[in-house]
């Protein structure tokens, strides 16, 4: 596979370790980590190092990958080996529970483990898991070119853009979702406005969408989350587009915080509401979004992390959610890389598997 320099995970020459960018220096610093340990792995998902939902997914696989060759070296039995890499998939699963690519990512490499069982080759085992990691990778590329190309055919040159949150190349892989048609078309000669959210506590809309609007060359303004309201009522928004973390068989999904809220209001101005995603987002065992688990993070991210001083008193209480749902019935489609989805998702959704 050729890698480019601004992939966000990749394997070094060797193969026993993982490169990253670290997504937490972003925007002032470019800082590639090169990582080997499984404690290392769930700190880079945990700290958002590494981020957005199919670039945790294309990691998982690699970690699956460079675990199994460091416990070829310890295990030569299958069933000890086999055992290992059972217990790291699971250490690794627990480090974010809203994104389902995580788990679709280690059940696949647990699935090549399986196939190997009753060779019981250690050996061919590491091999597979090597293979199935790039294979992995290989697929988010295609993936993300395919839901560009269907994003794109609902946009037109010039129209002006929210989005929230961060998920184009650094969330996913080269073109990414829901900035993947206005990166495409920008490369075709079209021209977008592009407001990108803030997104507050973690600000990926400021430091992240902003990063790659500029390295593409799109016209691009940063608004705090608060003034998405304002701008739909001036007429500058055309369409939402947004990625997502998970969606729910009847098309209820989870994304980062504060999505519903911009669902809400591109009902009430309407606005279309795109949600963009690989089908590997989708989780046919999850009936709504009342079943997604909500992953919740420090207060101190709402009270310090961007503050030279806290910004709140010590003794105040905090509410940190990193995802929200939003209703299915809030959604103009879903876009797919195997199509556009539109009401009512459930048989869309049923007719693409």
């Amino acid at each position: 596979m050729e890698y480019r320099p601004s992939d966000p995970v990749r394997l070094n020459e060797a193969g026993d370790r993982i490169i990253i960018i670290d997504q937490t220096k972003l925007p002032g610093e470019i800082l590639c980590r090169e990582i080997e340990k499984r404690e290392e792995m769930c700190d880079a998902i945990k700290s958002l190092a590494v981020r957005g939902a199919p670039c945790i997914g294309i990691f998982a696989g690699y970690c699956m990958a460079v675990l199994a060759g460091q416990e070829a070296k310890k295990q030569k039995d299958f069933e000890g080996f086999a055992s290992a890499l059972a217990e790291a998939s699971a250490y690794l699963n627990s480090s974010r529970p809203t994104a389902v690519n995580l788990s679709w990512a280690l059940k696949r490499q647990e699935t090549v483990i399986e196939g190997c069982r009753q060779e019981a080759s250690v050996s061919e085992a590491v091999k597979r898991l090597y293979e199935e990691a790039r294979r992995i990778h290989e697929e988010d590329i295609a993936m993300c070119l395919s839901i560009s190309e269907y994003g794109l055919s609902l946009l037109k040159d010039g129209d002006g853009i929210l989005t929230h949150c961060n998920a184009g190349p650094l969330a996913t892989s080269r073109y990414g979702t829901g900035l993947g048609p206005i990166i495409l078309g920008q490369e075709r000669g079209m021209h977008f406005h592009v407001y990108s959210d803030e997104t507050r506590p973690l600000l990926q809309g400021a430091r992240l969408t902003a990063y790659e609007m500029v390295e593409a060359g799109v016209d691009e303004t940063v608004i705090c989350d608060n003034m998405a309201s304002l701008v739909m009522k001036q007429g500058k928004i055309d369409a939402v587009l947004v990625g997502c973390d998970r969606i729910a068989r009847n098309g209820d999904f989870a994304n980062k915080i504060g999505t519903s809220g911009v669902a809400v209001l591109a009902k009430y101005y309407g606005i279309p509401f795109y949600v963009l995603g690989p089908v590997s987002t989708i989780d046919l065992s999850c009936t709504s979004g009342e079943e997604i688990v909500i992953e919740e993070r420090d207060g101190e991210e709402i009270r310090s992390l961007w503050y030279e001083k806290p910004m709140a008193p010590e003794g105040a209480k905090f509410f940190n959610p990193a995802f929200d749902v939003t209703d299915h019935s809030l959604v103009t489609a879903i876009i797919t890389d195997r199509g556009i989805l539109r009401e009512p998702f459930e048989e869309s959704i049923r007719s693409i598997f």
